[in-house]
């Protein structure tokens, strides 16, 4: 999938113009491609158009205006996007309370050793986590990550995949339904 040009990004005027017809589509699409892993994970799984999307609200909500400063923006956010045979998502750790937050992410060190997509009956492919995100002594609550399938993952993946979490202090396993998949082969 090729990244985001700058080119692609309206100036926040043209952006509040046709927001109101896009955002509802783009929220769909988001709806189609999140899921979630037992009752605190949920994996929003990326591409372009949810990209240059949060591109766009980023420029909206913080006012950039400058060039360079989209520039980065673009940048930063064009990591997001997956490659040839790769699904990248945003994972949301959530839970209900402040309190319960703080207790549940430094439970949860070292959960980018545990997340897999399993394809099939190929060996799964684990989450490749941005390391820039990784701490000692608490996980933040939003990650970066993607997952690499060979072809013959990416083939498995069309008939059967699930995501699975088992990380000591949570375990859960998701299986893809087939529109999910549908929604998600797309981008392999």
């Amino acid at each position: 999938m090729r990244p985001i040009d700058i080119s692609e990004i309206k100036n926040i005027a043209e952006y509040e113009a046709e927001r109101e017809h896009w955002r509802p589509c783009i929220l769909a699409l988001k709806d189609r491609r999140r899921i979630r892993a037992g009752d605190a994970l949920t994996f929003l799984f990326e591409n372009r158009e949810t990209v240059r999307y949060q591109i766009q609200e980023m420029m909206r909500i913080e006012r950039i205006v400058r060039p360079a400063e989209i520039a980065h923006e673009v940048e930063t956010y064009n990591e997001l996007i997956p490659t040839e045979g790769e699904l990248s998502a945003t994972l949301l750790i959530e839970f209900e309370t402040a309190e319960e937050r703080d207790v549940r992410l430094r439970q949860l060190i070292g959960i980018e050793d545990h997340i897999w997509l399993a394809a099939g009956d190929t060996p799964p492919a684990p989450a490749r986590f941005d390391n820039r995100q990784i701490a000692e002594r608490k996980v933040s609550a939003v990650q970066y990550l993607k997952f690499q399938l060979s072809p013959e993952q990416a083939a498995a993946f069309k008939t059967g995949a699930r995501l699975v979490v088992d990380h000591p202090a949570y375990q859960a396993e998701r299986e893809l339904t087939a529109a999910e998949r549908e929604e998600l082969a797309g981008d392999l």
